[in-house]
């Protein structure tokens, strides 16, 4: 098993933080926090720093490959908010685009890819065009992950993890076969039931793509590695057994052989929004498991095969209610997850733009304090 180097903060200050501790169930004292998307739209700091970098001919994927602006935002709630790690500021589209893919992020619409997969003869055409250029094109990706941990080490006592971010492959499939965001994943469940052997060769070079870009960030510095599938509720238990498991795991695959100096893998966690169903499967040998909003910690771990950490799950809704409606909703998070082996508190999803920062950072500080 390939060992992280010396200087790696797994090797040299975050092995003993709350997180780490967690995702490797060992319950600390405190509960640790941090939020999905707790970086970007609800932060008026990152608002006023897009307003005075960006041009209008960047779009958001190119904001994520500028590595000065993905770390500064990427530190910017954990300044804030004191929460318990950073997570890597990036899109899942990002590696598509390090790939070769024609795709751009467009205002109001989403992930728009200019000539979407829906034949078995575009399955090839994508996939003949090897992405043996990505380790080189990956290095904006690797310098910020490298700005960010030395940024870490000059907040709070220094031990702040980062989490390393990718997309899962049934997501990335999804929206390379739609073309754009969908509602119901019609074109993506399509082509899975009607060319089983393109959709696996798809999502198998999705797995190897969002992999290596997972990989790249936990080489040069994240502490732990999160697989992130926001379409996967989307898929009955067999049909995401057979046809979306197999590539998640292969895109695990790829960070999997990493370990520190005691010989420890990085800890991987594996979220699914509205996976409720799917949760006796989305254990891929990981650490952790993410839980969205609509099952509750405990009943999850009940479906969930196999002795992880939870992850979650306060309802996003809950942060724009009055104060004593949100403390009652951590109280009842903390208690569904005090009867897994360890918890990791964080939202069912990720932070609404609309959201208020002071309402985040006293959630943090009421989790802390119990």
């Amino acid at each position: 098993m390939p060992a992280l180097r010396e200087d790696h903060p797994l090797n040299s200050r975050t092995s003993d933080s709350r997180l780490v501790r967690a995702y490797r169930g060992d319950r600390p004292e405190v509960t640790p926090v941090w939020f999905m998307r707790q970086a970007g739209r609800s932060l008026p700091e990152y608002r006023e720093l897009r307003a005075r970098t960006d041009s209008p001919a960047r779009d958001m994927l190119e904001t994520c490959l500028v590595p000065e602006l993905a770390s500064e935002i990427t530190l910017q709630p954990v300044r804030r908010h004191g929460v318990d790690a950073a997570i890597f500021f990036s899109d899942i589209m990002v590696p598509l685009k390090l790939a070769g893919v024609d795709v751009r992020i467009e205002p109001g619409v989403g992930p728009v890819v200019a000539q979407p997969i829906r034949t078995p003869d575009d399955v090839e055409r994508l996939i003949a065009s090897d992405p043996a250029g990505l380790d080189v094109a990956l290095e904006p990706v690797r310098e910020a992950v490298r700005q960010t941990v030395a940024g870490l080490t000059e907040i709070g006592d220094g031990t702040t993890p980062l989490i390393g971010f990718a997309g899962a492959p049934f997501t990335l499939a999804a929206y390379l076969v739609a073309g754009r965001p969908s509602k119901d994943h019609l074109e993506a469940r399509t082509l899975m039931r009607s060319y089983p052997e393109s959709w696996d060769r798809l999502t198998r070079w999705a797995a190897e793509v969002t992999g290596r870009f997972l990989r790249a960030q936990v080489v040069e510095g994240a502490s732990a590695a999160q697989l992130f599938d926001s379409w996967a509720g989307s898929l009955p238990l067999d049909q995401y057994q057979e046809h979306v498991a197999p590539a998640s795991r292969l895109a695990f695959e790829h960070v999997r052989d990493l370990a520190d100096a005691s010989g420890r893998h990085v800890p991987l966690v594996h979220f699914g929004v509205g996976a409720g169903e799917l949760y006796s499967a989305m254990n891929l040998d990981v650490d952790a498991v993410g839980v969205d909003w609509r099952v509750a910690l405990d009943v999850a771990l009940e479906r969930i095969d196999g002795d992880v950490t939870v992850q979650g799950n306060l309802d996003p809704a809950v942060l724009g209610a009055p104060w004593e409606i949100i403390e009652a909703a951590i109280d009842h998070v903390l208690m569904a997850g005090s009867v897994a082996r360890a918890h990791v508190f964080n939202l069912g999803h990720g932070v609404p733009p609309t959201a208020d920062p002071t309402v985040l950072t006293r959630i943090v500080q009421a989790v802390h304090e119990r």
